[in-house]
């Protein structure tokens, strides 16, 4: 199975980039997953105690667990991730999101690059990189109307974790990235090539030195 990491800073379009890759290559060919999914689960918290949680620090993921779905998926099994909610801060109890072996799978977050154990299942490496005022205006338009924030937390939480997380471990993790894309969903020749290597995967096409 071929393993594809997406990272970048908030609202970079990671999730547009995976999504565009996957429709080229058609359904059914590809596992599609989302760090998100495996925020840390805080139950022993009250939900004014998680709201302050700093969700943009790579200890905030439990990776050890999309670890070892990732090995699950590659030695033919499924995995059961957990499914987050954001208007929480929790995991859900009743819901597990099942996620089918594949030729090739996609994971997309925040630190997919930042966690060196995770780092070692990527077979492509990519970062989106777009500039920070596109960054920022999507994630407020993403947190107002799919979170249920307000204009003042969103303002808060980018200045006091999103832009000092990000200068600290995203934009660094840059470094172990195979391919770059500028600005993400809009780059149609990046995501066009990204495809392309993806495909001859599935032919078995290996000339172009993915184990």
């Amino acid at each position: 199975m071929l393993i594809i990491g997406i990272a970048g800073g908030t609202g970079s379009g990671k999730t547009t980039v995976a999504r565009s890759v996957i429709d080229r290559l058609g359904p059914g060919k590809v596992t599609f997953i989302s760090q998100d999914n495996y925020y840390k689960d805080n139950p022993h918290l009250t939900l004014a105690e998680r709201e302050k949680i700093n969700y943009d620090h790579p200890f905030a993921f439990e990776n050890e667990l999309l670890i070892e779905d990732l090995k699950l998926l590659k030695s033919g099994q499924p995995a059961y991730a957990p499914v987050y909610d954001f208007t929480v801060h929790a995991r859900s109890k009743e819901e597990k999101l099942e996620l089918k072996p594949n030729h090739i799978a996609i994971i997309e977050g925040l630190h997919v690059l930042s966690d060196e154990n995770l780092r070692k299942l990527l077979d492509i490496k990519v970062f989106v990189d777009t500039d920070p005022d596109v960054r920022i205006l999507r994630r407020v338009v993403r947190d107002i109307e799919e979170r249920g924030r307000t204009i003042h937390s969103v303002h808060d939480q980018y200045l006091s974790t999103v832009k000092p997380m990000h200068e600290a471990f995203i934009e660094p993790s840059k470094k172990y990235a195979d391919v770059i894309l500028p600005e993400g969903g809009e780059n149609e020749v990046g995501i066009q090539l990204l495809s392309i290597l993806t495909e001859k995967y599935l032919t078995g096409d290996r000339t172009w030195g993915c184990s």
